[in-house]
């Protein structure tokens, strides 16, 4: 699993100063988000729009993983969807208040991620990706049969507060609502980690991923920046565990599968787990094509499966990377 990780992480760059062309580009896609509802005012094609960028903050997610952290994970469901678990159990049963809530489900998987971090840092290859499996279905299972918690495999539905740091929550399941506040936190998030990848700490993490022993010669701890690579990639994960148990007002155990972290993990790769928004665009892309397929064919998946072997074999950097290739080509 490491050397799969190691061929699609991109190999650490000179530090420089802070990228203004992520700024400006992040506020051009703010723009275009807010016009969003204009551009496809159907709330069908909103509410496809607004499942296809919880999938895309999630494989963001995964992706971070790959290219900071030269790891692969095949448990980050486990944040995304304790996130939501956390949010959901804490305002159905009116534990805390609505604010409090929203903060630890983001707190909880975070600290977890981290603490996590600080022991998966130290194991590499199989193992690696055999623990986080491990740890995933642990929460699954305790999800799954737990019924006093969550009703077990049936899920549960719970109702939105009415207001939430002060405004209404009645557009939180609003498609065109939920379509911008998620396209606009997956912007923030984007170059959040594209600043972060070109800060010290960001560096860091890149050199240690590139040759750890190297990097533990030259006196860097390389354990903390593994494990808040881990936490802010289970942030990214929670945020989009959150956004879709409140669009849906339900939550279940399937959101903990490691199904889910997997099929994250080929959005990642599909769009190109290189780049930072590579990963975005494949969940976005291959959401689409899962739809369209199920419309055209009651055996939907030997579709999709063909369409990504063919994107596998035809482009081993992804979407974005076949992209970037062209551009260069044309330049030259």
């Amino acid at each position: 699993m490491t050397i799969a990780a190691d061929t699609i992480a991109p190999r650490a760059k000179p530090r420089r100063g802070i990228p203004l062309l992520p700024l400006l580009l992040g506020a051009v896609a703010l723009i275009v988000g807010f016009a969003l509802p204009w551009i496809a005012p159907s709330k069908v094609a909103m509410s496809l729009m607004a499942q296809s960028l919880f999938d895309a903050l999630l494989a963001t997610s995964v992706g971070f993983l790959i290219r900071q952290n030269g790891r692969i994970s095949f448990g980050q469901a486990a944040f995304f969807g304790l996130g939501g678990y956390v949010f959901a159990i804490l305002i159905a049963r009116s534990l805390v208040t609505p604010e409090l809530a929203f903060v630890l489900a983001l707190a909880v998987p975070t600290l977890v991620a981290f603490l996590f971090g600080l022991v998966v840092a130290r194991v590499t290859g199989v193992a690696h990706a055999m623990l986080t499996l491990a740890i995933g279905q642990a929460l699954y299972e305790v999800a799954f049969r737990w019924r006093e918690l969550a009703k077990g495999d049936d899920g549960m539905s719970f109702n939105l507060p009415a207001r939430l740091f002060g405004l209404p929550t009645r557009g939180l399941q609003d498609p065109a609502v939920m379509v911008v506040l998620a396209w606009s936190i997956l912007v923030v998030a984007l170059v959040g980690l594209t600043l972060f990848s070109a800060s010290r700490t960001g560096q860091i993490a890149a050199a240690i991923r590139d040759n750890e022993e190297r990097a533990r010669f030259i006196g860097l701890s390389t354990t903390v920046p593994r494990a808040l690579v881990y936490a802010i990639a289970a942030f990214i994960a929670a945020i989009a565990g959150i956004l879709q148990a409140s669009y849906n007002g339900y939550i279940a155990p399937q959101m903990l599968h490691w199904s889910l972290s997997g099929s994250a993990l080929v959005m990642a790769i599909v769009g190109g787990a290189k780049f930072i928004v590579g990963p975005a665009i494949g969940a976005i892309v291959l959401f689409y094509i899962k739809d369209l397929a199920g419309q055209f064919a009651e055996y939907w998946p030997a579709i999709v499966g063909t369409v990504l072997v063919f994107v596998t074999l035809t482009m081993p950097e992804g979407i974005v990377g076949l992209a970037s290739s062209l551009i260069g080509l044309r330049r030259r």
